[in-house]
């Protein structure tokens, strides 16, 4: 059964479709307005060479916590016609999180479940929450992902959309990523001339193997498994932005993966949210949203109805602003 927050978005309702996409595009005014007082003042951005002692270096902090969607899509590129997956066709969102930086605080990440059942406008029956993304992008996922988790109105207040080859770029930027592999994986998929072959233990992994360790889905109902392995990554990621000479790196990398990423992040935000992030010396803390039980071999989830809202831990134990 839909969850009441998912039967809003049944095609037979199309005037309540249409007000739900007329708000977002005006949400995002909103928004555009209210993250002036984020930055309230012209971004200062660092020096050319920031110090690896004073994140600040980077850029000023943003003054309170913000919240960003980012989207992994299963294509190479953002405007590859076909996604290289299966099956083909445009670009499905693969991986789904909100990450939440607040300066002095560790990141807050939330992994979205891609295979959420949900109904889409125009759609016969549930389907996928990856297919949000193919359907109506940016604007429809996260609406979407805001009424399931019971974010307030204007978050997530930024996004950034990931395809692969930006994945692989971040990794080899930082000079590969160091991750502890709990079990060998080999795998092999002919529809996508694609294969895996990682050993057991601590890797170093450069950017194509981290792309095989995250893209990694063995079967339909590997979904939570292949979420744990991406924790793993996220938390290699950040491992190795605390290293000494990987604040001096990311002025450049960010330049060089902006083109292949689709964002509404200014440049001088990027650095600030970065410079944010590595303020903290804590490890980030990644959540997932509670599931029902599946049943059978059923592919499509639900969320666990008896779960409290929101469904995200709110900023320092208060209610998001």
């Amino acid at each position: 059964m839909a969850l009441p927050s998912q039967r809003r978005w049944l095609g037979q309702y199309p005037a309540r479709t249409l007000l739900r996409l007329g708000a977002a595009v005006v949400g995002i005014g909103v928004v555009g307005a209210t993250l002036g007082l984020v930055w309230p003042e012209a971004d200062r951005v660092a020096p050319d060479r920031p110090s690896a002692e004073d994140p600040k270096s980077l850029a000023a902090f943003p003054s309170r916590p913000v919240t960003v969607l980012v989207v992994g899509v299963d294509s190479d590129g953002l405007r590859d016609p076909v996604n290289r997956a299966a099956p083909k066709g445009p670009a499905n969102a693969d991986s789904l999180m909100l990450v939440r930086i607040q300066a002095g605080e560790p990141l807050q990440i939330l992994q979205i479940p891609v295979e959420l059942a949900v109904h889409l406008p125009g759609r016969k029956g549930m389907v996928p929450l990856s297919a949000s993304y193919r359907d109506g992008g940016v604007a429809l996922t996260a609406d979407i992902i805001r009424e399931l988790v019971g974010l307030p109105e204007g978050e997530p207040e930024r996004f950034v959309v990931v395809p692969r080859k930006a994945l692989r770029s971040l990794v080899d930027g930082l000079g590969q990523v160091e991750v502890n592999l709990s079990q060998s994986f080999s795998h092999t998929d002919k529809s996508q001339d694609y294969r895996v072959n990682l050993q057991a233990g601590r890797q170093t992994l450069n950017g194509a193997q981290a792309e095989q360790l995250v893209r990694l889905r063995q079967d339909p109902l590997d979904e939570q498994a292949r979420r744990i392995r991406q924790q793993w990554l996220v938390m290699g990621l950040a491992e190795q932005l605390r290293q000494p000479n990987a604040i001096t790196l990311l002025p450049g990398l960010l330049g060089e993966i902006s083109a292949d990423v689709s964002s509404d992040l200014s440049s001088a935000e990027w650095l600030s949210l970065t410079a944010a992030t590595l303020s903290s010396n804590q490890p980030p803390r990644i959540s997932s949203l509670p599931l029902a039980p599946r049943a059978g071999k059923q592919i499509l989830r639900q969320l666990n109805p008896s779960a409290p809202r929101p469904l995200w831990e709110p900023v320092n134990g208060q209610p998001a602003p």
